[in-house]
């Protein structure tokens, strides 16, 4: 099969190295890709995302048997459309069904329609009306802005007095004449739970935890993550079972129901209360980075199991996780998720990734000749694995000490969590 792999972060490198142990592989293309993935693919970097007649020209030309689709805002904008109109096969789900991460509304009302576990909630167009609701519920209470929001659009307030000021911080996140979310504060503990759906056929993926918070003991700003582990010991076969029944099959079976059936993978934001799992929100794409902890685990063939649910033959499918833990440690530019400095020189990465069981993969780098450099605020990940989350953790944090790029910073507690328990 010859693929093409959209994007060009941490998340697709993972997918990229993945795919190209396939053995029914006989081309990999990238666009635009990064110099991790030009390791494994062709990367067409010339071209944005957001060209879908380019993206056409291209699989045409190359004659395409399957587009890996990596990041959410093509799959919002319709490539998936657009592509199997032309009769391609993609992994990665239609407009309608990619409303499941472009608008936190839609989720919520799909959820209240099917009695699917999540945070009460209500829907404001106004401002005066959020805050009587505020009012009304009291705090610790979330807040959030509607449709695509790069990990950003989210307020917990933890007070009434922040809640009501944070009413019109968040209305300026979206776009004008758009809803904001209010829903209550959940209590638990965070799980990330991914299957692969061609339909109604639900294939778990495995679970993992992902760190928001930039700082240690997680402290800082939100950022898109900055380290993961998996698998996530919170998240047992029962939760996984209750999961499966009470959100993703319903959401799966309503998709389907509803002539927009979904196919692709499907990342469940999860909170694991007192009363059970809830839906925080939906992702239709791969965690980044907890795909980088996933792709280690990942025993077999991705392309057979993407190829399968791109065209509807999952249910003879089977995922198998080896048992090993992995992490992987998000390397960043100084001064993300703010302002940074780009094009600071880095070294050692080769180094760093013969460290065995290690792969460093990259999320927001650039080649000058020989020279590596940092491109973005995430930068590389530092991904191993390991019998257990000790062993993962200490060959993750072994490498991160091979590489030498003073102008970065990282997490020295990812799994801390993990290590507790």
């Amino acid at each position: 099969m010859k693929v093409l792999l959209l994007g060009s972060g941490g998340r697709e490198h993972a997918l990229a190295w993945k795919l190209a142990q396939s053995p029914s592989l006989t081309a990999l293309i990238a666009i635009p890709g990064n110099p991790g993935i030009a390791e494994h693919a062709r990367c067409i970097e010339t071209i944005p995302l957001t060209d879908h007649d380019a993206i056409v020209s291209v699989c045409a030309a190359e004659k395409i048997d399957l587009v890996v689709v990596g990041p959410e805002a093509p799959l919002v904008d319709g490539i998936t459309d657009r592509l199997t109109a032309e009769g391609i096969n993609v992994f990665g789900p239609r407009r309608v069904a990619a409303q499941l991460e472009g608008s936190k509304l839609f989720t919520k009302e799909l959820c209240r329609q099917h009695d699917i576990p999540t945070a009460a909630f209500g829907r404001f167009s106004q401002a005066e009306a959020a805050r009587d609701f505020v009012r009304r519920r009291g705090a610790p209470i979330v807040l959030k802005a509607d449709g695509l929001m790069a990990g950003k659009g989210v307020v917990v307030a933890m007070t009434l007095e922040e809640a009501l000021a944070a009413v019109d911080e968040v209305f300026a996140m979206g776009t004008p004449g758009t809803e904001i979310l209010i829903e209550e504060f959940l209590e638990g503990e965070e799980v990330s739970f991914f299957c692969l759906v061609d339909g109604e056929t639900v294939l778990p993926f495995g679970s993992a935890q992902d760190h928001k918070r930039a700082f240690d003991g997680d402290q800082g700003p939100n950022t898109g993550g900055m380290g993961a582990y998996s698998p996530a010991p919170v998240f047992t076969a029962e939760m996984e079972r209750r999961t499966l029944a009470e959100i993703v099959k319903p959401t799966a079976r309503a998709l389907a129901d509803g002539d927009s059936p979904y196919r692709g993978v499907l990342f469940a934001g999860l909170m694991i209360t007192i009363d059970g799992p809830k839906l925080i929100e939906y992702n239709v794409r791969f965690g980044d980075p907890e795909c980088q902890v996933l792709m280690l685990r990942l025993e077999g063939d991705l392309l057979e199991l993407l190829y399968a649910t791109a065209t509807g033959a999952l249910a003879d499918e089977r995922v198998s996780m080896a048992p090993d833990a992995a992490i992987t440690v998000v390397m960043a530019a100084r001064g993300y998720p703010g302002s940074y400095e780009k094009g600071t020189p880095i070294n050692g990465v080769e180094v760093a990734g013969a460290t065995p069981g290690v792969h460093v993969f990259h999320a927001g780098t650039r080649r000058e000749g020989t020279q590596l450099l940092a491109n973005g605020g995430r930068v590389l990940n530092v991904t191993a694995i390991g019998a257990n989350v000790a062993e993962a953790r200490e060959r993750a944090y072994d490498a991160v000490a091979r590489i030498d790029w003073p102008e970065g910073f990282c997490r020295s507690d990812i799994a801390w969590r993990a290590l507790a328990e």
